[in-house]
């Protein structure tokens, strides 16, 4: 039999890339850190779980319906995003978590010899995304922890496509208000597409911040990405969601893969959509457990930044790598962030006040 030749097939860029290796599930690490339970702080999910209404649905979806292809376009959960955001149903995407909707519109606009434009350390994927589908990431450095607006500007050449703005930025909180972003879109002049990722949307109170909802109508470049894994809680069934205006929107749904949010997503984040309730005792819990956090780490001498969302970062003295599996052999599992390009850093999801305590009592321990 003829040897497959394998490289001949592989695009250069694919060459080069690394994969990401997830974690082993919870009871296999809980079997080699040798720990009878695992507090999970590396993924930034809700400890409250999804709101009560969601989890009613989840708890009486029927079997049989498993056996259902579910609504290819998530046609009643757009109908209510169009409701709550008073916009046109057509003027929403809904995928398989907020990764899918990134794939959507990179792949919508980008062709050979392209490039996107995202800071150096944010949410990785959007650079992922680029590189494994062989268009080139621009990546400008933070200035303050936040992005380069300035910098970012710079960047733009004639095969710029999209700009991606993580708003509040994963993983340092920092955001832009209403009045710098609205100064960026001017300046971009709709030659590119900018694409705002709120994933944490819901937990900034502060005045001043943009809901980029509002702005779709005016600029018609802009696209925002949100998602209900983080707020409402529903990581595990993958379900996220981009809004545009008509013709941007249209052309990304070209490449949408129909049929991948499940029916059990579709019809549990149409419910924790309308849960007020739910994000105000969320708010709550981070808000208590971020003071707490802050208060404990200035005492121990350690540099923290913590900024909008549900997780706060925190420089070690030692290897973040170290410092992961030392508290693992506590059942405390935290963010690694070399990847994000901070090392020695770590990044802790916002937990209940008994976690939050259990970590500090570990970090205390290891350090």
């Amino acid at each position: 039999m003829r040897q497959l030749s394998l490289d001949s097939l592989i695009p250069s860029y694919i060459k080069t890339f690394e994969a990401y290796i997830p974690s082993k599930p919870d009871e296999e690490l809980k079997k080699l850190y040798r720990t009878p339970f695992l507090h999970r702080l590396n993924n930034n999910e809700n400890p409250l779980g999804p709101p009560p209404k969601a989890q009613e649905i989840i708890k009486r979806f029927q079997p049989s319906r498993a056996a259902i292809y579910p609504s290819g376009d998530s046609f009643y959960l757009r109908q209510r995003l169009a409701e709550k955001f008073i916009m046109h149903p057509d003027q929403f995407i809904v995928g398989n978590g907020a990764n899918e909707v990134i794939a959507f519109a990179i792949k919508a606009f980008c062709e050979t010899g392209d490039n996107i434009i995202t800071a150096d350390k944010t949410f990785a994927v959007y650079e992922w995304v680029a590189t494994f589908s062989g268009f080139e990431a621009r990546l400008v450095p933070l200035k303050d922890f936040g992005f380069d607006d300035k910098g970012m500007l710079e960047a733009i050449d004639k095969k710029t496509k999209l700009i991606f703005i993580c708003n509040p930025n994963n993983p340092t909180g920092t955001y832009w208000d209403k009045d710098r972003l609205i100064r960026f879109l001017e300046a971009v002049d709709n030659r590119q597409i900018v694409v705002v990722d709120e994933a944490y949307f819901e937990f900034v109170e502060k005045e001043g911040y943009p809901d980029c909802m509002s702005l779709i109508q005016k600029y018609p470049n802009l696209v925002v990405f949100r998602t209900f894994s983080k707020m409402y809680g529903l990581a595990g069934l993958r379900i996220g969601y981009l809004a545009g205006s008509i013709d941007v929107v249209d052309t990304i749904r070209k490449t949408c893969v129909v049929y991948s949010v499940n029916t059990l997503a579709q019809e549990a984040a149409l419910t924790a959509l309308d849960d007020a309730g739910h994000i105000e005792r969320t708010r709550r819990l981070v808000a208590e457990g971020k003071e707490f956090l802050k208060s404990e780490l200035k005492k121990m001498g350690l540099f923290y930044v913590a900024g909008e969302g549900n997780y706060i970062m925190i420089r070690l003295p030692i290897s973040d790598t170290l410092a992961y599996r030392k508290l693992m052999s506590y059942g405390v599992m935290v963010r690694t962030m070399t990847g994000f390009r901070f090392p020695n850093f770590i990044r802790i999801t916002i937990s209940t006040m008994p976690v939050m305590e259990a970590f500090i009592n570990a970090l205390r321990k290891i350090l």
